[in-house]
């Protein structure tokens, strides 16, 4: 389906924006890591990337959530009748987004691409309360964007996502026109400049590929032309040549594969870290981090940065971010060897586990449940969906050769599917079963048997899911024009496979009107998850409820703690 255009940039074409550049990386990121050869041969440009995406737009939308700009009608849910001119300004828009690249920005990709949204936001920002900007303020942003990122290496080098940000913005200088025209011209300026980054950087040619940063700023640009034009620009950024991808890695690193990378060809850390400190204390830190390691990148100001470098001493790398400040969310990585975490103490590898069950689940009490059953649980609390990084990391916790994982929500499947993919690069073998909702998780789990074929376990599993309807009970916070009509503020809603059916003023009357919909098309037994604010007796006056009014149909009652809804129903 084509994306509605934006005319100018404004609030609404931030939050665009960044979701068409998140989708369009997790299309390409398989494609990018392949080719990522330098300035590490480790594999995770396009990972990183995502990741920082990623954070950039859980920062956006949760400044839209804050303006109580609600999600579109056919999804069901709740919507603010007022729309989106009571929205967020464009500069509160594009400051989230560079705050959210900035503490989520990962590797040195991700984070030089940090510097180029914080150096976007902060001329668009600069319009004041203005409520969108034109092509003029465009070229000009990209301009300082590129600017800024070079100013942020210590030592910046032709043939890198540098390069391609420098050639975006020159021919988006020459452009006349509104946002779109200027969009397409930097697309264009980048693209041109990434086909000709083998010919300026030796490890690229011998590699035969493209740059991989680069590749991913063509991916983000592009989607900047989608969101002013509504297409994908007619010569995707997939259509730049980059042969001899499956020998990357052997070329730039002797006889290890693409993806590893030996530690004698180069530092064998990478430290990144969020900072709190002054300018003159970062100008310092500077000199002193160029002078242990390489691929130096310090982004961020008014107070908070992110530190990328490469060492062979992380230890000295992070006593010198304590002396310049407080140095928090500290990530040490080995090259080829994961996360070091600073712990330094060596552990023989524990043997996988032939088979394991991550699952999202939104209270304690569902996650001590999903645990009990020896499931890996990922607390998700209520609007605080988790990343795919995070997601990512619960699969590799879990320490098994195949994976099931279970999302429990319809809006983390994307999250889901990425995390997956990621992790599959990674040699675990992984099998998403798209639950919507942490009670279809349940009866998924119910029929998981490890001792079975993979694709046997997962084919039972997904049946039982699908075979369970769920609904869930909750509280209007706006007054909303929804499925079932208009509800206002503090309405008890009841929704069934995600629409609401049921709008009243009493838990216990549209919980009892919720299931009695839901077992008229019949079912052999119905699960019950109270959150903390549930009323005391809702149980047991449900559950009498299904004991006379249906025969031969079962209740299991579970508490799941803060959960967000006050109750999830399942019928199976």
């Amino acid at each position: 389906m084509a994306q509605v255009p934006q005319r100018f940039f404004d609030a609404l074409a931030v939050r665009t924006w960044c979701g068409l550049s998140l989708r369009a990386l997790g299309r390409a990121r398989e494609e990018i890591d392949a080719i990522n050869v330098y300035p590490v041969a480790d594999g995770d440009t396009g990972t990183n990337l995502y990741l920082t995406v990623e954070s950039a737009v859980a920062a956006v939308e949760a400044v839209f959530a804050a303006h109580e700009v609600g999600r579109a009608p056919d999804t069901g849910r709740p919507v603010d009748p007022a729309g989106p001119a009571a929205g967020p300004t464009l500069a509160d828009a594009v400051g989230a987004m560079a705050h959210g690249a900035l503490i989520g920005a990962r590797g040195n990709s991700g984070t030089i691409l940090a510097q180029l949204l914080r150096g976007l936001a902060q001329v668009l920002a600069g319009q004041g309360e203005t409520a969108h900007t034109d092509g003029p303020s465009l070229r000009l942003a990209l301009r300082h964007a590129a600017d800024s990122a070079r100013q942020a290496v210590a030592h910046p080098v032709e043939g890198t996502v540098l390069t391609v940000a420098s050639a975006a913005a020159d021919a988006a200088g020459r452009a006349e026109g509104d946002c779109a025209a200027v969009a397409h011209a930097a697309y264009e300026g980048a693209r041109a400049a990434l086909a000709g980054t083998p010919g300026q950087l030796p490890v690229l040619e011998r590699a035969g590929v493209v740059d991989a940063g680069g590749r991913g700023l063509v991916t983000v640009l592009a989607a900047l032309v989608e969101t002013f034009t509504g297409q994908t620009p007619a010569a995707g950024a997939a259509t730049v040549p980059h042969a001899r991808v499956e020998t990357a890695g052997q070329e730039s690193a002797g006889q290890e594969t693409a993806g590893e990378c030996p530690a004698a060809d180069g530092p064998a850390f990478e430290v990144i870290y969020l900072l709190e400190a002054e300018d003159t204390a970062v100008a310092r830190l500077r000199q002193r981090l160029d002078a242990l390691g390489d691929s130096l990148v310090v982004v961020g100001g008014d107070g908070l940065w992110n530190v990328h470098v490469h060492v062979d001493d992380a230890g000295a790398a992070v006593e010198a971010g304590v002396e310049a400040g407080r140095p928090y969310r500290i990530r040490i990585t080995h090259f080829g060897h994961g996360d070091a975490h600073t712990t330094g103490t060596e552990r023989p590898p524990r043997e996988r586990a032939q088979r394991a069950v991550v699952a999202v689940v939104p209270g304690e009490g569902l996650a001590g449940l999903y645990t009990g059953a020896g499931a890996t649980a990922v607390l998700a609390r209520a609007g605080e969906p988790p990343a795919s990084g995070e997601l990512v990391q619960a699969l590799r916790r879990a320490h098994a050769r195949e994976v099931v994982l279970l999302p429990n929500d319809a809006e983390l499947r994307q999250t889901a599917a990425a995390a997956a993919e990621q992790a599959r690069t990674e040699g675990i073998r992984v099998a998403l079963i798209p639950t919507r909702s942490a009670v279809q998780g349940i009866a998924a789990l119910a029929v998981h048997e490890p001792e079975r074929r993979f694709d046997e376990d997962v084919v039972a599993m997904t049946s039982a899911a699908g075979a369970t309807r769920y609904a869930e009970v909750t509280v209007a916070e706006h007054r909303s024009w929804t499925t079932a009509g208009i509800c206002q503020a503090g309405d008890v809603l009841g929704l069934i496979d995600g629409d609401v059916a049921v709008i009243g003023a009493d838990v216990t009357s549209v919980a009892a009107a919720v299931l009695d919909r839901m077992l008229a098309a019949g079912g052999e037994l119905v699960t019950l998850v109270l959150g903390d604010d549930a009323p005391e007796p809702l149980a047991e006056l449900l559950e009498a409820r299904v004991r006379e009014a249906y025969l031969a149909v079962d209740t299991v009652v579970y508490r799941g703690g803060r959960q967000g809804a006050l109750l999830l129903i399942g019928v199976e």
